[in-house]
């Protein structure tokens, strides 16, 4: 008997359900949830399986899943909001803002060249027990201080946990909020969306229990800056409880997520900044933030990427559907957000077993081309 996937979904997307079941039905999932948005209105929301490793909680409507990477999307979003509202500029360097960063050559490294993995901070070199990167102004002196890996500008560097802190920086010394409390504030709360950087205590006890990969992922060559990014004993935060880190908000890894709130979340991408008929980044804003600001061969991750201000576009990857103009994130093990603005589309998958790939997942990227073959 095939497996009884939940949620709603028109007739016209039987198919997309049907490849759904179908990672289940190959052991691939533990528990899933896919959404689809059309003009930032749901119109595709469907899950199944188990929120727990026992598999005796039913992955519901309100679970929650850790999403890793794709909380850099929740991020770039705050930021862009952040700059539009200030007037000001991603090509302004980051020192006007963090006077201290201007140390060890990174004067010139712009808000938009730090957002878009190009500032040579992808992992920090000195050893330190795992659990300092909840010390938030402890690893900024560290970046402030820290002589790039590479010359800034030269090439693209995927910085897996340091982009949350240089992102922070940027939001603390304009807004004075951490990216956490402002997406509670400006966008979750507002809107209605299930999202967070930072989690109360009150929303864990319906968090997904997570399945970690069977091997880690391959880097490929072995490299100073994929060794600081992903290979030392410190590359990423832990040595803390679990409570703890759902806690903590480091907005590169540590976000909490429904699928169907980071569909909506992307629709303002997807739908020139509006959602629910409201205004929330400029047209400006959304073009400056989705813009290409490096392509070519990253130096951390072992593929040819596009990089907007803290997004991946699809113009290489080619995991967010088929339009070169999509874009969005992924996280560890398989999670991804992503909108298209061509067909004022957006989507999200979360998941709790996860997978060995580092960005596009299979599971995700055979959902969302079944998606778009049903519309």
């Amino acid at each position: 008997m095939s497996l009884e996937v939940q949620g709603r979904w028109p007739a016209r997307f039987e198919p997309l359900r049907a490849a759904f079941a179908a990672s289940f039905e190959r052991g691939e999932e533990l528990g899933a949830r896919f959404a689809v948005a059309i003009d930032g209105e749901v119109v595709v929301d469907m899950m199944a399986g188990f929120a727990d490793r026992d598999r005796t909680q039913p992955f519901g409507p309100d679970t929650l899943t850790p999403v890793f990477s794709t909380t850099k999307a929740m991020a770039a979003l705050m930021v862009a909001r952040l700059i539009d509202s200030h007037d000001l500029d991603y090509d302004q360097p980051l020192a006007e803002l963090w006077p201290e960063f201007a140390a060890a050559g990174k004067a010139a490294i712009s808000i938009g060249g730090a957002l878009s993995h190009q500032g040579g901070l992808c992992g920090l070199p000195e050893p330190m027990p795992a659990s300092a990167w909840f010390d938030k102004p402890l690893i900024a002196a560290r970046l402030a201080a820290m002589a790039p890996l590479w010359p800034p500008g030269s090439a693209s560097g995927y910085h897996p946990v340091t982009f949350g802190y240089l992102a922070e920086e940027v939001f603390r010394r304009l807004d004075g909020r951490t990216i956490g409390a402002a997406l509670a504030e400006d966008l979750a709360g507002p809107f209605g969306l299930d999202l967070w950087i930072g989690l109360p205590d009150s929303e864990h006890g319906r968090c997904a229990q997570m399945r970690k990969p069977p091997a880690m992922p391959d880097l490929g060559p072995a490299s100073e800056p994929r060794r600081l990014a992903f290979r030392t004993p410190w590359a990423s935060p832990g040595g803390v409880s679990q409570a703890e880190w759902r806690r903590a908000a480091i907005a590169s890894v540590t976000g909490h997520a429904t699928a169907p709130a980071l569909a909506r979340m992307m629709a303002v991408l997807a739908c020139d900044g509006t959602l629910d008929g409201r205004r929330f980044l400029s047209s400006r804003a959304v073009a400056a933030v989705s813009a290409e600001r490096v392509r070519g061969p990253d130096l951390v991750l072992p593929f040819t990427l596009s990089w907007a201000a803290g997004l991946l576009r699809n113009t290489d990857a080619g995991i967010y559907g088929p339009s070169p103009r999509a874009l969005g994130h992924s996280g560890w093990g398989g999670s991804c957000a992503f909108a298209d603005p061509g067909r004022r589309l957006s989507g999200a998958y979360v998941m709790n077993r996860q997978s060995s790939a580092l960005i596009g997942d299979p599971r995700a990227v055979r959902l969302i081309r079944a998606a778009y073959a049903c519309l």
